[in-house]
C-alpha cells in the first residue's frame, strides 16, 4: 500500500503511523527522520538540507522533493510506504505525483478540531530521563516524575495557533487535490488511540 498521512500538528499522526506500519509491513517515511538520515550520511541533498537547518530556515521544496524521491526508490519501499510530513504544500503534492511510477492507494486525513489540538499540545510534558511523553489532563504523569518534566518552548498556545495557521494555509489545500483523485479517507481523530486506529483500519479496509 502506498499512502500519505496528513492532519494538523498534534492530531496523533505519529502514534497512529507507528501502529499502522507494523500492521501493513511498510516503511514509515517521515521527512524529519529523512533529513536527519541524509545529513548523517553526508549525501549531496543532505548537505543542502543541513545548510538550511543550520540557519534555522525551512528546507526548500526542491531539496525535500529530492530526498523523498531518493527514499521511495529504495528497496524497502518498493512494495509500499507511508509518507508522514510530506507533502506539506500543493507544489510538493504535484511533484510527488510526477515522481511515482505507481499511483497512491490512499490519503488518510486525521481530523481534530483546532481548540482540541491546542489543548493537547499546551498540556504536553516530556520526561528528559526516559523520553516518555505525558499530558497533564489526558495522560497525567506519576507524582514522582512531575518535578523533572519539561514543557517544550514551542508548545505554547501562540506557537500552536501559528503552526495551525501554517497547516490551514499551506497544507490543507492539498486535500481537494487528492479528493479530486478519490483518494482521501477522512478519519475522526477524537477519541482514544485504539478507537482512532480502528477507524483508520476501517477506512482503509485493512
Amino acid at each position: 500500500m502506498r499512502m500519505i498521512f496528513i492532519g494538523p500538528p498534534g492530531a496523533g499522526k505519529g502514534t497512529q503511523a507507528a501502529r499502522l506500519v507494523e500492521r501493513l509491513a511498510i516503511p514509515h517515511i517521515s521527512t524529519g527522520d529523512m533529513f536527519r538520515a541524509a545529513v548523517k550520511a553526508g549525501t549531496p541533498l543532505g548537505k543542502q538540507a543541513k545548510a538550511c537547518m543550520d540557519k534555522g530556515e525551512l528546507v526548500p521544496d526542491e531539496v525535500t522533493i529530492g530526498l523523498v524521491k531518493e527514499r521511495i526508490a529504495q528497496a524497502d519501499a518498493q512494495e509500499g510506504f507511508m509518507l508522514d510530513g510530506f507533502p506539506r504544500t500543493l507544489p510538493q503534492a504535484e511533484a510527488l505525483d510526477e515522481a511515482l511510477d505507481q499511483p497512491l492507494d490512499a490519503v488518510v486525513l486525521l481530523e481534530v478540531p483546532d481548540d482540541l489540538i491546542v489543548e493537547r499540545i499546551v498540556g504536553r510534558r516530556s520526561d528528559p530521563e526516559t523520553g516518555a511523553i505525558y499530558h497533564l489532563k489526558f495522560n497525567p504523569p506519576p507524582a514522582e516524575v512531575m518535578g523533572r518534566l519539561k514543557h517544550r518552548a514551542d508548545d505554547t498556545e501562540e506557537a500552536c495557533r501559528n503552526r495551525l495557521g501554517v497547516y490551514h494555509g499551506q497544507t490543507a489545500p492539498i486535500i481537494p487535490f487528492y479528493e479530486g483523485k478519490g483518494l482521501v479517507k477522512r478519519v475522526d481523530g477524537v477519541g482514544s488511540a485504539d478507537e482512532v486506529t480502528e477507524r483508520i483500519r476501517a477506512a482503509l479496509g485493512r
